[in-house]
């Protein structure tokens, strides 16, 4: 485990939908705060779980997106999300899909770390993948043809030839897996050695789920942040999976051009385990093989179980 200070040693820059030399144009104030996932790991349920500890009462001057940007994504104009964050004046909350090893480090910023078992991510992500609009289709494929690269890869035959993919090809040289995205397990690996860090802050999906309060409450103590507890019975309704669904574009109103069924494909299920009986035994045997490849044991054990980090 590293104790040292993170230092952003790769660029994560010829993907079509992320990039991390946005990053550049970022201007840091002290207390932001950052939340990261590999993806479909809880990070749009922890924005919004931020954005209810800062907004208490639910009056947000804004959906939850618009306030707490994806700034890798390379999709928006980056200049837009620079100006929208420049003119906060509230507690700014950005979200990053970038590994610990491709994203610059404040030691006065505050870092979320979200995970979830690796099996649980697939069956999400093959959820999201294979339901993407045309118009999502359309922007991805114009990028593709500007970067000189192949058409990126949106239609598999199954689930079992996109985990195929997934689980044994890598997008950028130095991961081995997580195609045609990044790698969840790398993703976790490059956070877990700087654990130890007080500004960073490990929550798990399983976690969130069984005891959502207490989850709660700890991110809070760890933004420094109070809660009025006559607004915690709020918090708690308007972060559940179901208040989520329904008033989904509060949160995220530009899911209805990215999926086809909006929010609803995005929220899909909110649950873990589905990747039983869908997964092949030999699936799932591999599944393990690159766990251990690409984690260290104490990181793959909170990777399956959660719990506190130490």
């Amino acid at each position: 485990m590293d104790t040292s200070n993170p230092v952003k040693t790769r660029e994560y820059i010829n993907h079509p939908i992320m990039k991390s030399d946005r990053w550049e144009a970022y201007n840091h104030r002290a207390g932001d705060i950052v939340i990261t996932t590999s993806y479909k790991a809880g990070t749009t349920w922890m924005q919004t779980i931020v954005a209810n500890l800062i907004f208490q009462d639910g009056e947000m001057p804004h959906p939850v997106s618009f306030m707490s940007p994806w700034l890798d994504m390379d999709i928006e104009p980056l200049d837009e999300i620079i100006e929208r964050l420049d003119a906060q004046d509230h507690r700014r909350f950005i979200k990053t899909h970038l590994p610990m090893d491709g994203i610059p480090y404040f030691d006065t910023m505050k870092y979320i770390y979200v995970c979830r078992d690796g099996r649980d991510v697939f069956m999400s992500l093959w959820n999201h993948h294979s339901g993407y609009s045309d118009d999502i289709r359309g922007l991805v494929g114009e990028k593709m043809k500007d970067m000189g690269m192949p058409p990126f890869p949106f239609d598999y035959d199954d689930i079992h030839a996109f985990y195929e993919d997934w689980i044994s090809k890598s997008w950028f040289e130095w991961e081995d897996d997580g195609y045609p995205y990044w790698s969840h397990f790398h993703h976790l690996q490059s956070w877990w050695e700087h654990r130890r860090l007080p500004n960073i802050h490990f929550v798990h999906f399983a976690d969130l789920l069984s005891d959502p309060e207490k989850a709660i409450r700890k991110i809070a103590a760890f933004l420094d942040i109070e809660i009025d507890e006559k607004q915690m019975p709020g918090i708690l309704e308007r972060i559940s999976f179901g208040s989520m669904k329904k008033n989904f574009m509060n949160i995220m109103p530009e899911s209805e051009g990215i999926w086809k069924g909006g929010g609803d494909r995005f929220m899909n299920k909110g649950t873990n385990g589905r990747w039983r009986g869908v997964l092949t035994e030999n699936e799932l045997n591999q599944y393990h093989l690159v766990v251990a490849r690409d984690t260290t044991p104490d990181a793959a054990e909170w990777l399956e179980h959660g719990g506190d980090v130490n």
